[in-house]
């Protein structure tokens, strides 16, 4: 499973859950799972290597073991997980710089642009990034207490893409006079 998260990282980024990743190197899954096995282990959070004829063994799965459903999917995990070490070290600048407005606001741009760049990638939902992210680097964030101890604080958020798990099709019959 690794080896797949690594080639996903490099061919899509780690937002991109490793459900339905083909496995390559592996020419039989000792044992089936079927789809009603798979419907059971499903709400368990339980992930599943499966063979399709046709399309292979495959990665049926990119839940993690939790009882939060905000952080169920892997690629949300790992994508947080990203953003986080990223803003990290891209802002190590910060430090003994003097903690006040101009501060605050290149911060702000900092981690701004690069969370454009992380939505510009599929990573963020929104068709703007006002809505995938925000900033806030103020005197909303911080209060004087936390200026006057050299605690710089940023409130970030990100609305990370989950996988289409289910693909549901509606199908309903259309008749001659109807309009689409």
């Amino acid at each position: 499973m690794a080896g797949i998260y690594a080639r996903v990282d490099v061919e899509r980024g780690v937002h991109k859950a490793p459900g339905n990743e083909v496995i390559r190197g592996i020419t039989k899954i000792s044992q089936d799972v079927t789809k009603r096995e798979q419907d059971m282990l499903n709400p368990k959070n339980i992930n599943a290597l499966r063979f399709f004829p046709g399309r292979g063994n495959r990665v049926w799965g990119a839940r993690v073991l939790t009882s939060d459903s905000a952080w169920k999917y892997i690629n949300v995990r790992r994508l947080f997980i990203f953003v986080e070490e990223s803003i990290d070290e891209g802002t190590q600048w910060v430090v003994f710089e003097p903690n006040d407005e101009p501060l605050w606001a290149r911060v702000r741009q900092t981690i701004a642009n690069f969370l454009a760049s992380v939505w510009r990638s599929g990573a963020l939902q929104g068709s703007k990034p006002d809505e995938a992210f925000f900033v806030k680097c103020d005197h909303s964030t911080m209060t004087q207490d936390d200026i006057d101890n050299g605690r710089l604080i940023c409130l970030i958020g990100i609305a990370p893409v989950k996988p289409a798990e289910f693909v549901i099709f509606r199908i309903q019959q259309k008749t001659l006079d109807q309009k689409s």
